[in-house]
């Protein structure tokens, strides 16, 4: 596992929240999909705590639920989704309910986001100073410390002239660069969470490390959270302290990272662990997980995992688990125990 400056608590198994209050806390979390006057859930009793300071990996097949989970903290899903119960709470502040004045009020403040495609995030109209500027204004600073703190924030995310950055427009950088004003413009506001939605995907390896290696400095030099949506594996071993698997609307397990590497509580997180492609390169098999996830919104009775497990016992196909503690400071959603597994 290649390391970019991962603290202890990597490997120590222990209470995020035990240091102080957590970032976020999210519990019981469900959301749905209105179609035709139908409300239809998709995300299911999401129970997830981000520790202050902390680098969380969400890893989960496309569809899982990972995207919309952070959505919704964010408080920027729309229309036919909806949250239909449970609790959001960012540095203890309840955001289930909120106005959309208090949201505002909070992105960029106190949790901010970057995406995944920074293209279709960067307005190819207006120049990079003053994207990176939208924030601090919306929130009452005045132009010229925000000038400054324009500066400052390219400069820290390695822009050898933010100046002459500040002036350019997106066409005119590269996507690693679009990328680095991305990470500039959610840091800006010094928030206490930064979500990244899978923000390495469209790039290069090399560049993808270079931004993993950024985050991981920027995260320890400000002591920000970190949420780290990926598909990714590999992403999550390089960043991630502690790890939740989502598959079918559903967390079914949670780790740190390291003890998730070498000792998968739930088939679906072996699973996605065989697949690797560094397995065959040691010499194992490189194997596929058969079928394809089922629809969020109609999953199949019991566990939603049992249909492509090769562990599933008679129970899976007709009762849910539910999350519960293991070894080494985990919990995992399943009946059937590792030791157990054929």
């Amino acid at each position: 596992m290649t390391d970019l400056g991962v603290s202890s608590a990597a490997g120590s198994g222990g209470d995020p929240a035990a240091a102080g209050e957590p970032a976020l806390v999210v519990s019981d979390l469900t959301i749905g999909i209105r179609r035709k006057r139908v409300t239809t859930p998709i995300v299911h009793g999401v129970d997830l705590v981000v520790g202050a300071g902390e680098r969380l990996g969400i890893v989960g097949e496309s569809g899982s639920g990972k995207s919309l989970t952070m959505l919704a903290v964010m408080g920027l899903l729309s229309p036919p989704l909806e949250v239909l119960s449970g609790s959001i709470r960012l540095g203890g502040r309840e955001l289930v309910g909120a106005s959309e004045d208090e949201l505002r009020a909070v992105r960029g403040s106190e949790v901010a986001m970057i995406y995944q495609d920074p293209m279709t995030s960067l307005d190819p109209m207006f120049r990079i100073g003053d994207q990176v500027a939208e924030g601090p204004l919306a929130h009452g600073g005045g132009r010229h410390d925000i000038a400054a703190r324009v500066h400052s924030g390219l400069s820290e995310v390695g822009f050898a002239d933010p100046d002459r950055v500040r002036r350019q427009y997106p066409h005119e950088l590269s996507g690693g660069m679009r990328q680095r004003v991305m990470i500039a413009s959610a840091l800006i506001g010094a928030p206490r969470l930064l979500i990244a939605d899978e923000p390495t995907t469209a790039l290069d390896v090399t560049i993808q490390r270079q931004i993993l290696r950024l985050v991981a400095r920027l995260q320890r030099e400000h002591g920000m959270a970190v949420a780290w949506i990926t598909h990714d594996l590999g992403v999550v071993a390089q960043f991630a302290e502690r790890v939740a698997v989502m598959y079918a609307g559903r967390i079914v397990e949670t780790a740190p990272t390291r003890r998730l590497f070498a000792a998968p509580q739930h088939p679906y997180t072996a699973a996605l662990l065989h697949s690797l492609p560094t397995t065959a390169q040691a010499g194992g098999r490189l194997t596929q997980i058969p079928g394809s996830p089922p629809d969020a919104a109609a999953p199949p009775a019991g566990c939603p995992f049992h249909p492509r497990c090769p562990q599933g016992i008679d129970r899976c196909r007709v009762e849910r688990p539910s999350l519960q503690p293991r070894p080494g400071g985990g919990s995992a959603a399943c009946w059937v125990p590792p030791e157990e597994w054929t």
